[in-house]
Order: C-alpha cells, then sequence, then structure tokens
C-alpha cells in the first residue's frame, strides 16, 4: 500500500513538472457539464491521454489502464480520485499547482483516469493499428476495403438500386460514389448549420427509388439568428442535383444549443418513415412534453404526411408525428424486417448508453430515468426503473458514445446471422452485439481503434458498411477464407 501511495504521488509531481507551462494555457469549458457534446467529451479524454503519454508514460506505466489497477488509499470515486490528484492529501497543499491550473483539466484527467478504470481492456487513442492485412474476430476473418475517401465527418450512408454510395459529410458536402471511381458532388443541397453536432446529418433512399427517384436527407436548419433545429427534406435526385425539394419536418424551436439533433433516418416494412431528434440539451423540459419536438421519434407516411395510427393523434396539443418519446440523443435506428422490429441506440451521458426496441407510443424515461450520471460524477437521477417507462434492452458502462446502428442479414456473415452491429465515437470500434433472439448474450469489440465510428449500415449486396471520422473514410467489410 505504501508502494502505491509513493507511486500516485510521484505521478501527480511528474504531471505538475511536465505540464506546469499547460496550465496557463488550458481552457475552461464555456458549457454547463451535463451538457456537453460527446465530441467535447472526446476532447477532453484526448488531451489528458497525450498529456500523460508525452510526460509521465517513460517514468510510470505506458498504459494508464495498468496504472489504474493500482490500489488507492483514498477510494476511486470521481470525488475521491480528483481530490487526490488536486491535493494528494498533504504533498499538494505544498505547491501552487491547484492555484493555476483550471477545474476542467483536473476533471479531464479524472475522466480520463477513470474510464481506464472502469473498461480496462480498451486503450483509448490509439493510432499505431494496422488494418492493411487480414483481421481476426472470434468466429470470422475479414479485411477492410476503402471504398470512399477525402471527406470530414461522414455521418451518413445510404445506397441506390445500382450499389452507388450515398454519403453526408457534416460540413455539408453531400457525395454518390461510383465503386472504382472518383466520387460526385451532389448539388442543391439545403444550407445547414455547420457547429457542434449540427450540419448535414442523415440520408436514406425512398425504397421505391427506382420509380421515384426520391431521397431524404436531415440537417441542422439555421435561421438568421445563429440558431438552429433539426429537419428533414425530401427531394428528387436528378442528374447528381436535389430538385422538387420539400420540407417534411421542421422541429422547432430553433435553438442556440449545438447538440444533441438526433437526425438518424429509417423505414420500416409498411413504408412508414422514421425521425429521431435528441434532446437538444433541455433535457428538463423536451422529452418528456408531448407538445415538443426534442427528444422523440418521429413517424412519417412517405410523402411526409401524418400516418392515422399515430399514437398521439388524438392527443390535445401534442405533436401528431410522435411515435415514441422520453429519449436522450438517438443516433442509431435500424428495422429488422425478419422480427418486425425497430431497433434505436441512443447516447446516455457518463455511462448507460442504451440499446431499445421502439415501440409505438412508449416512454423511454430520459431524464426521469437512466443508468448514466453526468459527466462530473454527479448523480441526476437515483432512479433506474419506473412504471409506464421501458427499460433497455441492454446498456453501455462506461458510454461507448453509440452512433450508427445495423443488424446483420444475409449469407455473407453467417456467423454474425441476427447480430447488432453498433459504432463507437468514444472508444473507436464497433460493438457487435450477440443476439439470442432479442436478447443480448455477448459482446465483441471489432476493428478497434479505427477511428471514430460514426455511420454503419448493410449494403444492398449484403455487405457491412461504416464510416470514420478526420480523415472521414468509408470501409466495406469483406470476409475472407482463412488460409489451411
Amino acid at each position: 500500500m505504501k508502494k502505491t501511495t509513493l507511486l500516485f504521488t510521484l505521478f501527480v509531481f511528474a504531471l505538475i513538472i511536465a505540464c506546469k507551462n499547460e496550465s496557463t494555457t488550458a481552457t475552461t469549458t464555456t458549457e454547463a457539464i451535463a451538457e456537453e457534446e460527446e465530441e467535447e467529451i472526446d476532447e477532453q479524454y484526448l488531451y489528458a491521454s497525450t498529456l500523460y503519454q508525452k510526460n509521465c508514460a517513460s517514468c510510470h506505466e505506458k498504459s494508464v489502464a495498468k496504472f489504474m489497477q493500482k490500489d488507492f488509499l483514498h477510494g476511486n470515486s470521481w470525488n475521491e480520485v480528483n481530490r487526490s490528484i488536486r491535493y494528494a492529501h498533504t504533498f499538494m497543499e505544498k505547491v501552487d499547482f491547484v492555484k493555476t491550473w483550471p477545474d476542467s483539466a483536473f476533471n479531464k484527467l479524472t475522466d480520463y483516469m477513470l474510464v481506464s478504470l472502469e473498461q480496462q481492456t480498451i486503450e483509448s487513442f490509439a493510432t499505431d493499428v494496422d488494418y492493411s492485412s487480414t483481421i481476426k474476430s472470434e468466429n470470422l476473418s475479414f479485411k477492410l476495403d476503402t471504398m470512399v475517401k477525402g471527406l470530414e465527418i461522414p455521418w451518413g450512408i445510404d445506397f441506390l438500386p445500382n450499389g452507388d454510395i450515398l454519403v453526408t459529410d457534416r460540413n455539408g458536402n453531400f457525395y454518390r460514389q461510383t465503386e472504382g471511381a472518383e466520387k460526385v458532388l451532389i448539388k442543391g443541397t439545403p444550407k445547414v448549420h455547420y457547429d457542434g453536432q449540427g450540419g448535414l446529418l442523415d440520408v436514406k433512399v425512398h425504397p421505391d427509388f427506382a420509380t421515384n427517384q426520391t431521397i431524404y436527407i436531415s440537417y441542422s436548419k439555421p435561421n438568421n439568428k445563429k440558431e438552429a433545429n433539426t429537419a428533414v427534406m425530401m427531394a428528387k435526385l436528378v442528374n447528381d442535383e436535389l430538385v422538387e425539394q420539400k420540407i417534411i419536418l421542421d422541429a422547432k424551436p430553433y435553438t442556440t444549443k449545438k447538440y444533441h439533433f438526433g437526425s438518424r433516418l429509417e423505414f420500416d416494412k409498411d413504408g412508414y418513415l422514421y425521425v429521431t431528434i435528441g434532446d437538444r440539451a433541455n433535457r428538463d423540459e423536451n422529452p418528456q412534453d408531448l407538445t415538443k419536438y426534442p427528444g422523440k421519434i418521429h413517424r412519417f407516411n412517405a410523402d411526409g404526411s401524418i400516418p392515422k395510427d399515430n399514437p398521439f393523434v388524438d392527443t390535445e396539443s401534442a405533436i401528431p408525428s410522435i411515435w415514441s418519446y422520453g429519449h436522450r440523443n438517438p443516433q442509431g435506428l435500424v428495422f429488422d424486417s425478419q422480427t418486425n422490429t425497430m431497433w434505436e441506440t441512443e447516447h446516455a451521458p457518463r455511462g448507460g448508453d442504451e440499446v431499445n426496441i421502439i415501440r409505438k407510443g412508449k416512454n423511454y424515461g430520459w431524464r426521469v430515468i437512466s443508468y448514466g450520471i453526468n459527466y462530473n460524477g454527479t448523480t441526476f437521477t437515483n432512479t433506474t426503473h419506473k412504471d409506464g417507462m421501458e427499460q433497455p434492452e441492454f446498456y453501455y458502462m462506461p458510454s461507448t458514445g453509440t452512433c450508427g446502428l445495423t443488424i446483420v442479414r444475409g449469407d455473407k456473415y453467417p456467423a454474425w446471422e441476427g447480430d447488432l452491429l453498433a459504432g463507437s465515437l468514444r472508444f473507436r470500434y464497433i460493438s457487435r452485439l450477440k443476439m439470442d433472439g432479442q436478447k443480448v448474450v455477448g459482446e465483441e469489440r471489432l476493428v478497434e481503434n479505427i477511428g471514430r465510428l460514426r455511420a454503419i449500415k448493410m449494403g444492398n449486396d449484403g455487405y457491412i458498411y461504416f464510416t470514420v471520422e478526420n480523415p472521414g473514410i468509408v470501409f466495406r467489410l469483406m470476409p475472407v477464407e482463412d488460409a489451411i
């Protein structure tokens, strides 16, 4: 125990010396910690990881996860670790470090260390992973084909009947990619509010595109006051241009908040279009209020009209397009036609990212019930169950920054048949959720540390496609036979 105390003290001492110059330039966040977007949280971890690797790893454990396996005399809760870093109970009170470093710097380091403690097997922020050769998973070998490159943040993908890939870039660009050719920039895209999590977001091809040439795109729609909301436009794609444009969802109110747009698009087998909208960083009001668009999943006819059998059509003052409510920020949505099931994933704060089955008129509980806590370790609710509120089918602990979702069907990946694949922004892998019917029975992490996974989808050819960010690439996951 004495050795552990000494190591921890030396670690803090090394951090003080190495980071003294950084202490005057570290910036504090301008947003309340409970409303920070996933990208900002990720930057906090990256800052702390880089700091540790550059200045501390040479004298201490190279992996902070190994360092966090040691015993801590004064506890390993968020508040206890944060206090130990600040003061070390005696040593730190003798220097000026606590007077010069802002609170945000201590909080970043605490969060980074605790994520390592919570999930020891994940080594975040690695950059030396080679995926150019065959990759072996538990029961399948595969390789990655680069299908689209030269992007920034490829947010959404879908496929035309001829196999061409449509891909949105959050910066507002929209492309069509034919395999083996140069990508083509599509004209006529709407003006977007490219800030925070906003921009050009998802894309969905109409099931009968061959006849009507119709597609749908979601985006953050700006007004003239530097505010935005979530909007969905339908249009015809003709000669690589969007024509006959029609906005079918204009989810007011506009707000300066730049987080939690939701924006995933999906059709069910009956041709209804589903749209997710996050709580728009107003968790106390929007998700549980049926008179407000945010924090909901909405359902439309393919022409943008409201289905007569939506659950709240006859509820006074309710938004008639609402299908389900009580959501935080749903950014994964896939319909399984074999079981007639709509699967959804949504971001929680720290801990508790959810995998849900979306059912008509149901309340998914945010923020009344949750398995997560605030990013600074404090609680916003002690309730995980409540009558009238749905339980997730599965939840991640710690949060993975879940984004993008698909279900494996077809003959290309027989060992994965029926499994869910969910992207991870924070830990940069594909989470393969092993399914027994509709029950999650295990998890395998694929392509760890390849990049921030934003979208994942089964193509018309039966293969899995996914996107990573900065540099933005669309990959195709191709099974290969093992050499005998």
